[in-house]
């Protein structure tokens, strides 16, 4: 069976025991299905086939290594939102063409690296990005491929830490100012603007937003062809939301028909940038319950696992929801179970009035949908070292991450008495 199963009996990743896989790499550990990420890629691929597409993976989802050479075999290209993304998506076999380079806040590094690597489009955010870019190109005798980022001032009717398309938010050149931009833009030597792009959040759950998004950034693009500037392709970033608590999920189908449907009529190349569609379905993390106590009266309890906001920030973040499974089902009465991370916050909270039969010390727990934004945000916070990632495909899996060790945490720091002191005259 493809993907995760979770019986009265077993819980599986492709076939593969989860108990198994646990006590062989330790906790906490994530788990990823291999067949789960190239059927999603596959899924949207096929829902995009009737007009010339790219899919470029949003590395800030999950860059682990591992899974982006998954998505290069399967014919992905990549949305890299640091020149460090840019690194590990080249080490996985993408080439500069296969490269789009977002982010608000590119340092003169990344854009002399951006530009001499010829990047399929440096995806710009500002005039003054605008104007770097074709400085910098301009000195190496270069046009550099760029796309302007537009702010529609839409609502992704999502989280507001995941907005990114309004007004207020800190994302693109405003919509009132974006065709003098791109004018500006088109007249520069050292610029070749291809593309108008636009994202205007992640978890899209409805497709309003996504319709008005994809209209907007479709009818700015014929204001630029009336004013003689021929782009190659429309970016509509990505943003498709998935079901976190079981519930029915927004088609894949009906999300690209809205965006080919504004896309169509422009006869431009179509690129996409999903991230969490792909990937946060095909992950769990397993974590082991490390303590179990009541609170006072009743039936509720803390249950004290070994992963909390330093494996998985979401829910301490977003007071984001993630479903918890037992991977060795227990039978007996239920209990309300606040399912808290080990470490000193209090903030620090995997799931909060979770009805199960109440688990003991050393059961392992699975947090489901945890492959989008887990292992990319986590921290060394309290000095918890980053968790393993095992990747399950072929009837057996591999690490794809080996689990970190404090000597990994302390190879970055000498000793306070054995390094070179900087004179201050040198920083002055």
């Amino acid at each position: 069976m493809a993907g995760f199963s979770f019986t009265a009996t077993a819980a599986t990743c492709d076939g593969t025991d989860l108990a198994t896989l646990a006590r062989a790499e330790g906790t906490p550990l994530y788990v990823y299905s291999r067949t789960l990420i190239e059927r999603r890629y596959r899924a949207l691929d096929t829902a995009l086939a009737g007009h010339p597409h790219r899919i470029h993976y949003a590395l800030k989802a999950n860059s682990t290594r591992g899974l982006l050479e998954v998505l290069h075999a399967a014919g992905a290209g990549v949305d890299a939102n640091s020149g460090g993304e840019i690194a590990v998506a080249r080490c996985a076999g993408f080439e500069p063409h296969d490269i789009v380079f977002t982010g608000v806040g590119k340092s003169r590094a990344e854009l002399e690296a951006a530009v001499a690597a010829d990047l399929h489009a440096i995806n710009a955010e500002s005039a003054g990005e605008l104007d770097r870019i074709d400085r910098i190109a301009r000195a190496r005798g270069e046009r550099a491929r760029v796309a302007v980022r537009i702010n529609p001032d839409i609502d992704a009717a999502s989280h507001p830490g995941i907005s990114t398309g309004g007004r207020a938010h800190k994302f693109g050149v405003p919509i009132d100012d974006a065709r003098r931009v791109c004018r500006e833009a088109a007249a520069r030597r050292g610029l070749r603007l291809v593309g108008v792009h636009a994202h205007v959040g992640s978890q899209m759950t409805t497709l309003d937003p996504v319709r008005r998004a994809a209209s907007t950034v479709a009818a700015f693009a014929g204001e630029l062809r009336d004013d003689g500037i021929a782009l190659e392709h429309l970016d509509l970033g990505g943003g498709l939301g998935i079901s976190y608590d079981g519930a029915p999920a927004l088609d894949v189908g009906e999300y690209a028909r809205t965006l080919l449907a504004a896309a169509a009529p422009t006869g431009l190349r179509l690129l996409v940038e999903p991230g969490r569609w792909i990937v946060g379905p095909t992950a769990v993390l397993l974590t082991t319950v490390v303590d179990v106590k009541p609170q006072g009266g009743g039936d509720r309890h803390f249950v004290v696992v070994d992963a909390g906001m330093s494996e998985l920030l979401r829910p301490a973040l977003y007071d984001a929801y993630h479903r918890i499974a037992p991977v060795a089902p227990r039978s007996g009465p239920q209990a309300t179970c606040d399912v808290v991370g080990p470490l000193c916050e209090t903030t620090d909270v995997v799931g909060l009035e979770r009805r199960m039969v109440l688990p003991e010390v050393g059961d392992v727990l699975a947090v489901l949908d945890a492959g989008a934004y887990g292992s990319a945000m986590a921290s060394n916070y309290n000095r918890h070292p980053l968790p393993a990632e095992a990747l399950v495909g072929g009837g057996g899996w591999r690490l794809v991450r080996r689990r970190q060790t404090v000597d990994d945490l302390l190879a970055c720091e000498p000793a306070a008495g054995g390094g070179d002191v900087v004179p201050a005259a040198r920083l002055a």
